[in-house]
């Protein structure tokens, strides 16, 4: 579809940087975005900096692809402001961010569709909060290898690994406030898979060199190795595919999300987590997964904003 397809033309505004402690991630994955949109439509780059909208949106011809991530980006608090002031958007409403940022929310949604979750303790650490004891987390999830994390954060910020007790009870004693999540940690292969339009693309699967994909292993040049499409069965395949159709859809997702995995055996697998604002460089996971489907980098974000821009075409009456 071309900026001519409406009037006025269309204008694609990428919003990259943000507010959370993905910020510098953020601008990364917008600069390639904007890059490869102008190849197809007027495009301009905006940095957000504020918990606000970005100045100069005109409903009747921006399409905002937003690039931000974490708070404020993923979890639902631009998507309300977009639809607050009638501006169309690609990716999930508003909705489905704010209950995808929620891991746990997530987990029991994705369940409710017949996908495997790990068992899970949900937890606050703030003043007066009582956080679980490390003798209660292992009593209730049957292993003293416990992974904490973030509820509501991406990008595995705040990720801790304890190997037994005597950590955990360290671990706990140093969470930061917040939401956090608390599961058995599980050992296996680390699969990632975007799906486009409802329909899963390839599988990428993911081996850091440290064997932890913590925020590190994900940011530092070569310390992780990526293969697509992941060599897996072809019965192993299918299901990891048609869990994250299954996960997409019972989070409400719309236009395009990732959803990751971890493989315990050719049969056994989990859900971990569905990102709707995935990284997007070149060597970001969505498009790995893409260009196995045939999608290079400029076809993926044309195929990622096509939906919002015939949302706007439908809701902009054409000039005679």
């Amino acid at each position: 579809m071309s900026a001519a397809a409406i009037s006025p033309p269309v204008r694609i505004t990428v919003l990259a940087g943000g507010v959370s402690s993905e910020r510098e991630v953020s601008l990364g994955s917008g600069a390639a975005s904007a890059s490869a949109l102008a190849r197809l439509w007027p495009t301009r780059l905006v940095d957000v900096t504020a918990a606000a909208l970005p100045p100069g949106l005109d409903p009747a011809r921006d399409v905002v692809f937003s690039t931000l991530h974490g708070t404020f980006g993923e979890d639902g608090g631009m998507q309300r402001l977009l639809d607050a002031a009638g501006v169309a958007y690609a990716g999930c409403d508003a909705a489905s961010s704010a209950l995808t940022m929620d891991k746990a929310a997530t987990k029991r949604a994705s369940a409710s569709a017949g996908v495997r979750v790990a068992p899970d303790r949900v937890f606050a650490v703030a003043p007066g909060s009582s956080r679980p004891t490390a003798d209660e987390l292992i009593s209730a999830l049957g292993s003293e290898r416990i992974v904490l994390k973030p509820n509501d954060q991406g990008s595995s910020v705040g990720l801790a690994l304890p190997e037994d007790r005597a950590a955990l009870v360290q671990a706990l004693a140093a969470l930061a406030p917040g939401n956090w999540i608390a599961e058995p940690r599980l050992v296996g292969r680390e699969l990632s898979v975007g799906v486009l339009a409802g329909k899963a693309l390839g599988i990428v699967e993911i081996r850091p060199r440290s064997g932890v994909y913590d925020f590190a292993s994900k940011y530092t040049k070569g310390a992780t190795e990526y293969v697509c499409p992941a060599p897996l069965l072809d019965e192993a395949t299918a299901a990891v595919r048609v869990a994250a159709e299954k996960a997409f859809a019972a989070c409400g997702c719309r236009d395009y999300a990732r959803v990751d995995f971890i493989l315990i055996s050719p049969s056994e697998f989990f859900l971990l987590e569905i990102n709707t604002l995935p990284g997007m460089k070149e060597t970001s996971l969505l498009p790995m997964s893409a260009r196995s489907a045939g999608l290079d980098f400029t076809g993926l974000v044309g195929e990622l904003v096509g939906p919002a821009v015939r949302r706007l075409q439908k809701t902009v009456r054409p000039s005679a």
